[in-house]
């Protein structure tokens, strides 16, 4: 850790890392709590408000994203000029209003609006959270504690799929958002008695239209953040594609019925355990090459993958189904952690307009490519697998350019 880092460290008072971690993970655990607990009860949404076709369930997770995506270019800038904590606050509170609105909404259309503007709050968890990580930490050290974050983080696709099944028995759908409600409080209370201001007074930038146009353009001309966040976006589409196609998938081709949130849970858990790994060794071989090996590991099991959901038999027998998934998604915890770290590594003193600008590329650019391939659903998986592929394949085109050709060799020795 930088003497800047231990003395940001030292401004949270007296709480440690652990207790650091677990709020960071909180708070953006709140973004996939708002689209993984909503998977079970698509069906239940579509009958109440009367949408009969299933691919426009989808907009319920769609309408969340896109709104999550635009709302970061404005995150970064402001919490670049006016600090952490007030515009996190401000996010959480439309994120708590958003969803106890839901609760009474009688229209499919003003359902979706609303999940724009829920969308719109959970925004500053994601680009505020990484600013503050950032305010800390730098090179293997952030890539470290951000691995242990989205560890933590990966606990929310384990248990909200079946934590929204559990809310249906004793209810309808409406009670999910009361749910998300009252557990935004709760972690919003927590960050605010808990952590400080951790912008330095040095890094404050004036909130102009020409500062900020300025700081998207010491973003956007950075060719290794550039390349590293389009790669992102790319790799992130395909998981935004699963999430719109996972209910159809898992019940509509496979039937599980109310065994989709522990199927769809193993995943998130294996996805967990592979951030934990990534932790792990990290600091001793590097977020280069970790991740460049991961992304070439998830270009083989998909290519694979779609070569024996096109020959093979239709449907594809459910475990092998699932043991593709899981291997692909397990390589997807050692990317999206370190792609990320990598692209913010260098902008450190823009660390929440870059957040912003990359946030954005990565949730509103990967939402539209994961609702074309939730789109292409025709009763197979195979539009599924075939998007994954596609997707990795332009991911490592732009990781090479980035890169200047090379993998696995670090620019300097510190990432």
């Amino acid at each position: 850790m930088t003497e800047h880092s231990k003395a940001t460290a030292a401004r949270l008072g007296g709480m440690g890392k652990i207790e650091f971690i677990a709020l960071m993970a909180a708070l953006m655990a709140l973004n996939a709590l708002a689209i993984d607990i909503m998977l079970p009860g698509l069906q239940q949404i579509g009958a109440a408000l009367g949408v009969e076709d299933e691919n426009q369930r989808q907009f319920v997770v769609s309408a969340y994203l896109f709104g999550f995506g635009l709302a970061q270019l404005a995150y970064g800038p402001i919490s670049d000029r006016f600090g952490r904590r007030k515009p996190m606050l401000f996010g959480l509170t439309v994120y708590v209003l958003a969803s106890l609105a839901a609760v009474a909404v009688p229209t499919f259309a003003g359902l979706l609006a609303l999940r724009f503007i829920q969308g719109i709050g959970s925004a500053a968890m994601r680009v505020i959270t990484i600013s503050i990580v950032r305010d800390i930490y730098g090179g293997r050290a952030m890539a470290e504690v951000m691995s242990l974050i989205m560890m933590v983080f990966m606990v929310v696709p384990v248990i909200a799929p079946g934590t929204g099944q559990v809310i249906l028995f004793f209810g309808d759908w409406h009670l999910i958002f009361l749910f998300m409600a009252v557990i935004a409080i709760a972690i919003g209370i927590w960050m605010y008695i808990r952590i400080p201001e951790t912008l330095r007074p040095e890094d404050v930038r004036p909130f102009t239209l020409r500062s900020v146009l300025d700081g998207f353009r010491i973003v956007l001309t950075n060719r290794l953040a550039l390349c590293y966040a389009v790669a992102s976006m790319f790799i992130f589409g395909a998981l935004f594609g699963f999430i719109n196609s996972a209910q159809q998938v898992y019940v509509g081709i496979y039937e599980l019925g109310a065994w989709f949130a522990l199927a769809f849970a193993a995943i998130g858990a294996l996805m967990a355990v592979s951030s934990f790994v990534n932790a792990t060794f990290v600091g001793r071989f590097g977020m280069r090459r970790l991740s460049h090996a991961s992304l070439l590991g998830f270009i083989g099991i998909t290519f694979l993958w779609l070569l024996v959901q096109y020959f093979g038999p239709q449907p594809m027998p459910f475990p092998l189904f699932l043991a593709f998934f899981g291997l692909a998604m397990f390589q997807f915890g050692w990317i999206g952690s370190n792609f990320n770290s990598l692209a913010m590594e260098p902008l450190g003193h823009v660390a929440g307009t870059a957040s912003s600008v990359l946030g954005f590329m990565g949730t509103l650019g990967g939402a539209l490519i994961g609702a074309m391939i939730g789109q292409a659903f025709d009763g197979t998986a195979l539009p599924m697998v075939a998007g994954f592929f596609a997707v990795s394949i332009v991911g490592l085109i732009f990781v090479l350019i980035g890169e200047r050709g090379r993998l696995f060799r670090p620019q300097n020795p510190r990432v």
